[in-house]
């Protein structure tokens, strides 16, 4: 159900009520039908606006912002995107750490929405001076009357999707949803997603996403942080090289992890069956659904939810780029 198609008072309001689409060609082969949480139909693009808004009004509600403030943030571009556009629309300034591993595409939206864009090498550690996270954090202290999001560490970011992604899921799968799949990032979508979901039906299995070089899946398996399992990856808003407070995951029944590659190919190809042009991560996505379902995962009678977290124009110099295809040696 999407809402009323009437006059809104600004853009914000447009934030979350997004579509859901059944997948047709794509997974003709798998067993179960799988339907796709289209996070792009929200007004910056991305499920982002969803936790950048909600934190940011809670900001407000407690004093904590007010108008001529800066809004401080690490991102790997699509929070950023969506802090700077609730920038423009409520009087914030906005200052962003952003990962070198983001499109150019994303950098330049920022800067375009008025961001100051700070961009820091994304294959250091989370403690190095000069990670997006400490980078932000400098820029916090030295900032008068700024307000660091830190979506990390914030349960704000779990909360967004407990009250807006679960419900509408439920209600557009009329409560027959058996799996939802979910990338793995900072951990919000899948946290409050799967905890609402599990509350109307407990049993319904949350499977995570993860990339290859990322240490949430151990993590949740054994309880440790292994540092041996970073190394460098592509996929942007997918897995960490720490642990996210952001992530319950008691609420997450298991991981799968995919490789820059294979989801790179499956991106392309949503867009080539199912005419959904979709971010990078959506290919992730998929990826691991089919990873899931050859373990026998999956029967005949699955619902299965896959959240498509962005849109494609997010990833023109990326993966729709043959060049940049041939340089990482997937074409």
């Amino acid at each position: 159900m999407i809402r009323n198609q009437g006059i809104s008072n600004t853009i914000l309001d447009l934030v979350g009520e997004t579509p859901m689409v059944k997948l047709q060609r794509i997974t003709k082969k798998l067993k179960g039908s799988y339907y796709a949480k289209l996070e792009a139909f929200n007004p910056g693009l991305s499920q982002k606006d969803r936790i950048a808004l909600h934190i940011v009004e809670n900001a407000e509600k407690k004093g904590i912002l007010k108008k001529g403030a800066t809004i401080v943030e690490t991102t790997s571009g699509n929070t950023g995107y969506s802090l700077a556009m609730i920038g423009l629309v409520k009087g914030y300034k906005c200052i962003l750490a952003v990962s070198d591993k983001s499109s150019q595409d994303k950098i330049d939206l920022l800067k375009t929405m008025g961001a100051e864009v700070h961009v820091c090498p994304a294959n250091v550690p989370a403690a190095d001076p000069r990670s997006y996270y400490e980078v932000a954090k400098s820029i916090h202290k030295k900032t008068p009357n700024s307000v660091y999001i830190n979506q990390y560490f914030n349960e704000l970011n779990i909360d967004a999707h407990y009250r807006t992604t679960g419900p509408e899921i439920w209600k557009q799968t009329e409560g027959k949803i058996t799996h939802l799949v979910v990338a793995s990032g900072t951990g919000g979508t899948i946290s409050g997603t799967g905890k609402y979901l599990k509350e109307q039906n407990p049993n319904i299995k949350v499977l995570g996403v993860d990339a290859i070089g990322s240490v949430l899946k151990k993590y949740h398996e054994t309880g440790q942080l292994d540092l041996n399992e970073v190394s460098p990856y592509k996929i942007e808003g997918l897995g960490k090289n720490l642990i996210p407070t952001a992530t319950n995951f008691d609420v997450i029944d298991i991981y799968e992890k995919v490789s820059d590659k294979e989801a790179a190919f499956t991106a392309r190809e949503i867009v080539k069956k199912e005419g959904i042009f979709c971010g990078y991560t959506c290919g992730a996505v998929l990826q691991a659904a089919r990873q899931y379902e050859k373990q026998d995962y999956f029967n005949k009678d699955s619902v299965v939810v896959l959240i498509f977290p962005d849109h494609g124009s997010r990833y023109m110099n990326k993966i729709y780029n043959d060049s940049w295809m041939k340089e990482q040696g997937f074409i």
